[in-house]
């Protein structure tokens, strides 16, 4: 078990979290008044987005405690997937949202309403100010997939807040309050838009797949190049946190003395850390030819003296 220090950027990371919370609840809190009193759907789920980014801001700033928490005998990976947990909460959060906007909407296109267009522009220009600096404050921090989906939320509500504006603008200019529910759909667009990249990345990291942009044939490849190396075969690579990759595999080499062994575990692990950003390696040893049974690779002579489901695997090397 390893024990890592919390990264020096975490208390700027929680700071930032805190400053974005508070602004962004006073923000909520105008929004829905002004939004009741113009009549506008538009403002209104503005300031339901910007609840559930209240939400997704509170929900980021404690998966950044959790995950650096140091791992423990019964959390041996630590806390790492308190954030991607977090991340694919609040986008599955968005993706509710948008779908309600878009249903008050499509009512609201056969039953207009008359709204007031100038209390929404102020309102809308208030919020463009805000979203923008706490996007810009969480773009700083965002090195992961938690404070990437926390800045994702408050990028789209700047976009968003900004065609209100043009939308009150329109409504002034024309006298159409259809706008206003258009502009509603457009916005519960870009949510979903916006969620559905979070939410297909995060499953990936929940499920254990090969992470985003390495390719597992490349890392085969890579290994059965290191001088000494047969084959690889049983590769595994998965992701313990959005930034975090771990890799466990059995390779096949010659009947060698350990300390030559050592020297190929030492060059595969440098490989996988310099190559492919994966810090976590277990690399099993073996100098007999195996076959694949129920996903379990064994040697051949063990086939013969073991069941079928009876198997054991020792590792030859555990490295960081």
């Amino acid at each position: 078990m390893h024990v890592h220090a919390a990264p020096a950027g975490q208390g700027k990371t929680s700071r930032v979290l805190w400053f974005s919370m508070l602004a962004t609840l006073v923000y909520v809190a105008l929004t829905l008044i002004a939004g009741l009193r113009a009549n506008s759907l538009a403002l209104i789920s503005e300031a339901g987005h910007n609840m559930s980014d209240f939400l997704a801001l509170a929900l980021s700033f404690v998966a950044v405690y959790f995950q650096n928490r140091p791992p423990t005998n019964r959390k041996t990976f630590g806390y790492q997937r308190a954030g991607v947990l977090a991340a694919f909460l609040n986008a599955a959060t968005l993706i509710v949202i948008s779908l309600w906007i878009g249903v008050e909407a499509v009512h609201r296109l056969s039953a207009p309403v008359v709204v007031q267009p100038r209390l929404m522009m102020w309102v809308a220009a208030a919020g463009v100010v805000m979203n923008g600096v706490i996007a810009a404050l969480l773009w700083g921090v965002a090195r992961d997939v938690n404070m990437r989906s926390a800045f994702i939320h408050m990028a789209g509500d700047t976009l968003s807040t900004a065609a209100v504006i043009a939308g009150g603008f329109g409504i002034l200019l024309t006298g159409k309050n259809w706008i206003d529910p258009v502009l509603s759909l457009m916005i519960a667009a870009l949510i979903l838009w916006s969620s559905f990249g979070i939410v297909r990345e995060t499953l990936n990291i929940l499920l254990e797949g090969t992470p985003r942009g390495l390719s597992l044939s490349g890392i085969q490849a890579g290994m059965e190049a290191v001088e000494g190396v047969i084959n690889v075969h049983d590769l595994h690579v998965w992701s313990l946190g959005s930034n975090s990759h771990a890799l466990a595999c059995h390779v096949q080499i010659d009947d060698i003395p350990p300390s030559e062994s050592n020297r190929i575990l030492l060059e595969l692990s440098a490989l996988a850390r310099k190559n492919f950003h994966i810090h976590h390696t277990t690399i099993q040893f073996e100098c007999d030819g195996c076959e694949v049974i129920h996903g379990c690779v064994v040697p051949i002579e063990e086939m013969a003296a073991e069941p079928a489901h009876s198997h054991s695997h020792s590792h030859a090397g555990h490295a960081h």
